[in-house]
């Protein structure tokens, strides 16, 4: 009996164990909280050795890090479909295209060889994007598939578009407006304090369209007397990045970080991400707190946000 007794004293003490284990587990999922969703964030960078920017892929974790378009055409300004199976993005010099998430199945939508920042309706069945008409940037319609392109006459010059679930809004003029996809009549406008030349392409909306992100403007360095020709030396233009709640009373921009590029937000808005000094950095908004996520040698570029996968 004493054999048997000792068995069963070892079994249910490592039943215990794994047990223990097993609540830890769910323990430590629990604080964690829930995740920001998105398998993948895609960028663009320009390749060692190469001189035109590319759109990568890469995971939060850090992991899986991988060329998506090759060429001698810069592309960029990548954009999820709201599934998160599909990318729209700007080819420049060629127009826009789509393509899976792993690059296969690109797809050439037009032929403007200026047209940018696409970005999906939240059905998925429209793009809109920007093409220069005349001497102003214009806003677009068309089929997510391919088909008419459509200008939307009443609506103001803007830069990069965002459409979301509250309706396709635009940066025009220093504001953020929400403009009728159909026609472009301005339906809202923010009251945002959005960076009137620099911040214009590179706004990005929150999901909930609570909150905006942008790169513009800061004061100089104290004493900086770096630009300048001849003996006409003075401050070079400093940038930052900054955040903004826009359904505030009273929005104020909030400076992020001095001296990176673009954001743009993890699917839950709780997060940003943006390059910065050769790698990726993700911001957690309430805390302030980051972590940097290396891109090896794919060396970010600032021309356009980051786009981070739907859940």
């Amino acid at each position: 009996m004493a054999p048997r007794h000792g068995f069963r004293t070892r079994r249910l003490a490592a039943l215990s164990t794994l047990v223990c284990a097993a609540a830890l587990a769910l323990a430590a999922s629990a604080a964690a909280g829930p995740s920001a969703g998105g398998e993948w964030i895609v960028f663009g960078a320009t390749p060692s050795g190469a001189t035109v920017s590319q759109l990568f892929r890469i995971r939060p974790s850090g992991t899986g890090l991988q060329q998506l378009t090759h060429g001698p055409y810069a592309s960029l300004a990548a954009n999820f479909s709201p599934d998160g199976k599909r990318l729209a993005f700007a080819r420049i010099g060629v127009g826009i295209f789509t393509m899976n998430v792993d690059g296969s199945r690109l797809h050439r939508l037009t032929t403007g060889v200026r047209d940018s920042f696409p970005t999906w309706s939240p059905d998925g069945k429209q793009l809109a994007f920007v093409r220069l008409h005349g001497a102003q940037w214009s806003v677009y319609v068309m089929p997510s598939a391919g088909g008419p392109q459509r200008r939307l006459s009443q609506a103001p010059p803007a830069g990069r578009p965002s459409w979301t679930p509250a309706g396709l809004l635009i940066p025009s003029g220093g504001d953020l407006l929400r403009i009728d996809p159909a026609s472009g009549h301005v339906q809202k406008y923010y009251g945002a304090d959005i960076d009137a030349v620099w911040g214009m392409n590179t706004a990005a909306v929150s999901p909930d369209s609570s909150t905006v992100t942008y790169v513009g403007a800061r004061p100089p360095e104290p004493g900086d007397k770096e630009c300048g020709d001849g003996l006409e030396q003075g401050p070079c233009q400093r940038f930052a990045l900054y955040v903004e709640k826009i359904l505030t009373k009273a929005p104020k921009p909030r400076r992020v970080s001095a001296d990176v590029g673009p954001a743009t937000f993890s699917p839950d808005g709780k997060q940003i991400v943006y390059p910065a000094h050769n790698g990726l950095v993700v911001r957690l908004l309430a805390s302030g707190k980051s972590t940097t996520i290396p891109t090896g040698k794919a060396f970010p570029t600032v021309a356009a946000p980051p786009a981070w996968q739907p859940r």
